[in-house]
C-alpha cells in the first residue's frame, strides 16, 4: 500500500497564450465574444497565459481586473502570465496569476575559473619565471535533444492526449474528438484527424502538420491556431497540410 501523502510530477497543460498589444474594453469583449462563438464548447474551462510581452500601451492604464473578470464570463481561466513592468506584474500576482519567467538564452556563461600559477622552481642561478596565469572559460550551450519519431498504431480515443517530446509524432490511425495529440516537431495522421493538433509546442515555427482527413477541432503550430470553423472555410474531410509562415497559419490540400 502506498502510504504517500502525494507525489509531484511533471506534464503538459494544453493552455491558450492570451497575447495583449492593447486593451479597450468594448474591442476586447466583442473579440472573445467572437471566437468563443466559433468554439463553445472549447473555450469552456480553457487555461489562457495572458502574454504582456507585445504590449504597446502602458500597463499602469490597463485594468486588470476588469480583463481578468471579462476573460472568466466567457469560460475562460486566466492562471498566469508572461511578460510586463512591475506594476503590471505586482497587479497580476495580487489577482492570483502566477509569473512565467522569461526563457533561458541559448548560451550561458559560467562563472570564470583560474588556475593556481606554477610555483617558481629554486635555482641557484636566475629563478624560472612562473607559468603565465591560464583563465578557462567554460561554455554551456542549451539544446533540443531530438529522439525517433514516436509511433502510434492505435486509434487516439476521446480524453486521451499524446505528447512526443523533442520528436515528431506519427499517428496510423484516426484522431476522435476530445483527444489531444501534441509534439515538439511535425505531427502526422493517416486517419481522420478529429480531435486537436498542437505541432511545435516547444516554439519550432517549421513544424508541419500532416492529415489524410482533416476534421480536427483545433490545430495549433507554435503556439497559432485555427479552429473547426476557419478550417471549414479552407479544407474540409480531405488530405491537407498545415505550416506555418509570417505568423499566420496556412492550410494546403495534399
Amino acid at each position: 500500500m502506498n502510504q504517500l501523502c502525494f507525489q509531484l510530477k511533471g506534464t503538459v497543460v494544453t493552455a491558450i497564450v492570451l497575447e495583449l498589444y492593447r486593451y479597450d474594453r468594448e474591442q476586447f469583449a466583442g473579440g472573445l465574444a467572437e471566437k468563443v462563438r466559433q468554439a463553445p464548447m472549447f473555450f469552456q474551462q480553457t487555461p489562457v497565459v495572458i502574454s504582456l510581452e507585445k504590449l504597446e500601451t502602458a500597463a499602469a492604464d490597463i485594468d486588470f481586473a476588469d480583463m481578468i473578470s471579462l476573460c472568466r464570463e466567457f469560460g475562460l481561466r486566466p492562471m498566469a502570465f508572461k511578460g510586463g513592468d512591475g506594476d503590471a506584474a505586482a497587479s497580476l500576482e495580487a489577482r492570483g496569476l502566477a509569473r512565467i519567467p522569461a526563457g533561458s538564452t541559448a548560451r550561458a556563461a559560467m562563472p570564470e575559473s583560474r588556475s593556481e600559477p606554477e610555483p617558481a622552481a629554486p635555482m641557484p642561478a636566475a629563478p624560472k619565471p612562473a607559468a603565465p596565469e591560464v583563465v578557462v572559460r567554460t561554455v554551456v550551450e542549451e539544446k533540443l535533444v531530438h529522439r525517433p519519431s514516436k509511433v502510434i498504431t492505435r486509434p487516439v480515443r476521446s480524453g486521451q492526449q499524446v505528447y512526443a517530446e523533442g520528436a515528431d509524432l506519427i499517428v496510423l490511425a484516426a484522431v476522435s474528438e476530445g483527444a489531444e495529440i501534441l509534439a515538439d516537431g511535425h505531427i502526422h495522421v493517416y486517419g481522420a484527424l478529429r480531435g486537436r493538433a498542437l505541432a511545435g509546442v516547444r516554439g519550432d515555427e517549421s513544424a508541419r502538420v500532416f492529415c489524410q482527413s482533416l476534421e480536427a477541432e483545433l490545430v495549433s503550430i507554435a503556439g497559432n491556431f485555427k479552429l473547426s470553423d476557419g478550417l471549414r472555410e479552407l479544407i474540409w474531410k480531405a488530405p491537407a497540410q498545415l505550416y506555418l509562415k509570417d505568423d499566420t497559419l496556412h492550410v494546403m490540400a495534399l
